[in-house]
């Protein structure tokens, strides 16, 4: 075998004395029924198919033939059908049980196909199920290995490395692993109920840091709008004024409140004691 696990010189050996006389009797038998025979030995071999011929029971070539026509001998020759397109193949739910001990439910779907048509034929029975069967098995040796979460939040890595487990295994069968999918995984109500209830918990909590955080920040920014406003007692009446007029607003409502003649010091220096005394000026 060569390093991709294909079957090398099998038309090497002689047919023998017996093989070329089945073989010169099965050539005359065609140039006697010629040409209705020609119609059973053309053999016609699709784009996407090989062929794999056997010769008295030995592989003809070490490559598989097609496509296009093929020329099949009557009694001595048998061809097998190989279809090299990509196959997806269907894992059923694994019911598997996790590295800490939590029991889930697994499946997925592997894309391989057969890059040797030769080997697929000659190295092992059936191809097919023994690539599905594989499969099972890997899926479940690479999940016992890892934890629930390893499994929830690593899947494309769990992935890459069931493919390449699945590609090494392969390769004798002439099979090619192009892509492996996890589609889902399955876990008990009573677990998905506790891990919904810690979720919300989290969340609460980091709702309540936010929150006093928010608080601390808002007060922080009150302290110092409170020591500006200290510094100049008309700016608290003008804030004051302007929340009146942005409530009115808001509301489309009338607000009647007294203001007290004391409130009006400081503004153009005028003030209520200088107001009874201008009259006493003026006489």
């Amino acid at each position: 075998m060569n390093s991709r696990g294909e079957l090398v010189g099998v038309n090497s050996r002689r047919l023998g004395v017996c093989g070329w006389l089945l073989f010169s009797l099965s050539f005359l038998l065609v140039i006697i029924t010629f040409p209705i025979s020609i119609w059973m030995c053309l053999k016609i071999i699709k784009e996407y198919e090989r062929a794999v011929v056997f010769r008295l029971g030995r592989i003809q070539a070490d490559k598989a033939k097609g496509p296009g026509l093929i020329l099949v001998l009557p009694c001595i020759d048998v061809f097998v059908k190989v279809d090299l397109r990509t196959i997806t193949c269907n894992i059923p739910p694994q019911e598997i049980l996790t590295r800490d001990s939590v029991t889930t439910q697994v499946d997925g779907v592997v894309y391989y196909r057969i890059y040797s048509a030769v080997s697929a034929v000659a190295n092992v029975n059936d191809v097919h199920q023994a690539t599905f069967l594989l499969a099972q098995t890997t899926l479940r040796n690479v999940l016992r290995t890892q934890t629930l979460s390893q499994i929830l939040a690593g899947r494309e890595e769990i992935a890459h490395s069931i493919q390449t487990l699945l590609d090494d295994a392969t390769d004798l069968w002439g099979i090619r692993v192009a892509r492996v999918e996890i589609k889902d995984v399955r876990i008990p109500v009573q677990l998905q109920r506790s891990m919904a209830a810690e979720a919300e918990a989290t969340r609460e909590a980091r709702a309540k840091v936010l929150a006093a955080e928010g608080e601390m920040n808002a007060s922080k920014s009150l302290k110092s709008a409170s020591m500006v406003l200290a510094e100049s007692p008309i700016a608290l009446q003008l804030r004051y004024l302007q929340t009146l007029s942005t409530v009115a607003t808001e509301k489309n409502s009338t607000i009647v409140f007294p203001l007290p003649m004391n409130m009006l010091e400081g503004i153009g220096g005028v003030s209520y004691d200088n107001h009874k005394k201008l009259p006493n000026k003026a006489r």
